[in-house]
């Protein structure tokens, strides 16, 4: 293993903490002790942290106003409390609406629900750029419609999926729309009120914010049942104590997203290490909607290369990146995203590079650098040949 500082490509997974979110926590955790439910000094301080921190979380999203912002455990937990939310809202309906590339949170619920709750899932195809097929939305929107649940941008390939324009169609057959919103937040311009979404999920440790917290925004006048009861905690959505340094730390984070926006600057890095690849190994390709996809995502196909391997050997060379396989019991499986796109013979050959501000041109250059080697060991040096 290499001594110093890694190279860190793997934003989409979780990205670092910033310095001044860490600090913002700090003092969270050493002077806002009280209870924010508690009527006494220390908890009022606590309490005005937390709405100071909402606020700044509905302004990164563009949500008309800070009371439709709850604070969850992560993304997970606000995709989930959407969904089943979505369907209390709706107990005529048994019908939603996703696509066949979603996050497991919202997979594997909607599976559940099929089989405790008899919900019928409609999974739209996508292309193998990760677009979504817009007929297949269209036809699958009826009157037994409750919910439509699609994710802004993907984790795997950062392909972009028109929420906005998806939303009014929905609302037609009287469907509520929730959007994953987990890898969008603070790296696009993301307004929740001018979508018109009914609910969209976002997670702090995407965006420099510290893990396990999260949050979910309800439209207003949107009907929420919430997920965990027993407390009158957020307006009685979400019961529990609040993570008052989490909640803190997102707040700064939220702030920082918007003040410290680098899209242009990661997009060119992002460009740069695609070039750079594509000239040392030509055979590479570049997977994902290239017309829209996040700035940050670079999703490649190594022909003939075992992914898990060349990880091994970039994290020795002190580089971190993800596969586009997911562990599973018994070995590794192809990735649901690469498999829908229908990418199932380059999907052991996939490796994710994920960008935020802290990459610099040095990251790019020690990546490009490392290449060559690995690239040999992995067999694949005779492609570029």
């Amino acid at each position: 293993m290499v001594a110093g500082p890694v190279a860190y490509f793997d934003a989409n997974a979780t990205t670092p903490v910033d310095p001044r979110v860490a600090a913002a926590m700090l003092a969270a955790l050493t002077e806002l002790h009280g209870n924010p439910s508690s009527s006494h000094a220390a908890g009022r301080d606590a309490r005005r942290a937390i709405e100071a921190a909402r606020h700044e979380v509905a302004t990164l999203i563009g949500a008309d106003r800070p009371d439709e912002i709850i604070f969850t455990s992560g993304g997970s937990e606000s995709n989930v409390a959407a969904i089943r939310a979505a369907l209390a809202a709706r107990p005529g309906r048994r019908e939603v609406v996703t696509s066949a590339v979603e996050h497991p949170s919202v997979h594997v619920t909607l599976d559940r629900l099929a089989t405790t709750d008899g919900i019928v899932i409609h999974r739209l195809p996508v292309d193998e750029c990760g677009r979504l097929d817009l007929d297949a939305y269209r036809a699958a929107l009826g009157p037994d419609t409750a919910l439509v649940t699609l994710m802004a941008a993907n984790n795997e390939t950062g392909s972009l999926f028109p929420i906005a324009d998806l939303v009014p169609a929905a609302h037609a057959v009287g469907s509520l729309f929730h959007t994953d919103a987990v890898q969008a937040a603070g790296r696009l311009d993301l307004s929740a009120a001018a979508s018109g979404v009914d609910m969209a999920s976002v997670s702090a440790h995407k965006l420099h914010g510290p893990k396990g917290i999260g949050a979910l925004h309800i439209r207003h006048g949107v009907p929420f049942e919430g997920l965990i009861t027993g407390g009158g905690q957020e307006r009685g959505r979400r019961a529990g104590t609040e993570n008052v340094p989490g909640i803190v730390g997102f707040g700064i984070a939220a702030r920082l997203a918007l003040t410290d926006n680098q899209a242009t600057r990661i997009a060119s890095l992002r460009d740069r290490l695609e070039t750079g690849i594509l000239s040392a190994l030509p055979g590479t390709l570049v997977l994902g909607d290239l017309s829209a996809r996040l700035a940050n995502t670079a999703c490649l196909a190594f022909p003939g290369a075992d992914a898990e391997m060349m990880l091994h050997r970039l994290d020795r060379a002190g580089i971190a990146a993800s596969s586009g396989s997911a562990c599973a019991a018994g070995g590794m499986t192809p990735s649901r995203v690469l498999l829908a796109m229908g990418l199932k013979h380059l999907a052991g050959s996939v490796v994710r590079f994920s960008l935020s501000r802290l990459n610099t041109d040095a990251d790019i250059d020690r990546l490009l650098a490392s290449l060559p080697a690995i690239a040999r060991e992995a067999g694949i040096l005779e492609t570029a040949a």
